[in-house]
């Protein structure tokens, strides 16, 4: 799933996939996975020049598993087989009767996906004179420091970005006072991180119907002026912050000179591995 943002207090930012079964006639084709292996280890040019070797591919049960047709995310397909992919590349090929065939159809038109280096699994299927090559890099089990650590990384970056002017989409801020760190505001935030993450729901009402307000006077925080900003699929605080400043609903409420504090929490779903982050930001100014 790629990375999400939503933000409140301003305005809300707001196929086939078929696993092979009987009707098969071979996955993880071991032959052809053995000759792109020995292409890998010894490649001739690729698009007229001299490619360098790369690592073997491990041959892998998931991918073999999976055919993808037209019109559909080859990610969604994976995730569908159980593969994680942090990078994926789909060769289709039709008319070959055998792995040499293959080989000799899809060489020099996909020299440069059959030796990227940056893959490390392969399947590799067949139905009939059909052939479904997928080539992938897993996404790597994530961790991150410990919520103090973590939330005095993302005030930093937000109080850097309001030390200078700033443009959010059309609206021009100038700099503004640092915030200042708030545990019942961090409160709000992590309770609300965790909610999305026990429930892999993304959205600023909770699974009990709590908006941020709700929240935050839950955490025991009286507010005049309540904000929050969430984020989804960022394995950093820095990559939360910098995308959150490049939308322009987040970045006005990181701006807003009418707040004071701040707090902000993750969670990791670990529903499935190897987890995927939920970050909440509050933003408020006390009454």
């Amino acid at each position: 799933m790629p990375p999400l943002l939503r933000s409140s207090f301003t305005p809300f930012l707001a196929a086939a996939v078929l696993l092979l079964a009987g009707g098969a006639q071979a996955q993880n084709d071991s032959r052809l996975v053995a000759l792109i292996n020995a292409e890998r280890a010894a490649p001739g040019a690729c698009n007229g020049e001299r490619a360098a070797p790369a690592p073997g591919l491990k041959s892998s049960a998931a991918l073999g598993r999976v055919r993808i047709g037209a019109g559909t995310f080859p990610e969604s397909a994976l995730e569908r087989a159980g593969y994680d992919a942090a990078q994926v590349e789909v060769i289709y090929t039709r008319g070959p009767q055998d792995a040499a065939g293959v080989m000799e159809t899809i060489r020099q038109p996909y020299c440069r996906v059959l030796l990227n280096a940056a893959y490390s699994d392969i399947g590799a299927s067949r139905q009939g004179d059909e052939w479904t090559i997928v080539l992938a890099r897993p996404l790597l089990p994530i961790t991150l420091p410990e919520q103090g650590v973590v939330g005095r990384e993302i005030l930093a970056a937000v109080n850097a970005a309001r030390a200078v002017p700033r443009s959010c989409g059309e609206r021009d801020f100038g700099a503004a006072a640092p915030l200042v760190w708030d545990d019942a505001l961090g409160s709000a935030a992590l309770a609300h991180s965790r909610d999305m993450a026990a429930n892999r729901h993304f959205a600023h009402q909770g699974s009990d119907g709590s908006e941020v307000a709700m929240r935050a006077t839950r955490a025991g925080y009286s507010w005049k002026l309540i904000g929050e900003n969430i984020a989804a699929g960022q394995p950093s605080a820095r990559e939360a912050v910098a995308g959150w400043i490049d939308s322009p609903g987040h970045c006005a409420n990181l701006m807003n000179p009418a707040f004071t504090g701040m707090g902000a929490g993750y969670a990791i779903s670990r529903a499935k591995l190897p987890g995927f982050v939920y970050w909440t930001q509050v933003f408020g100014a006390r009454r």
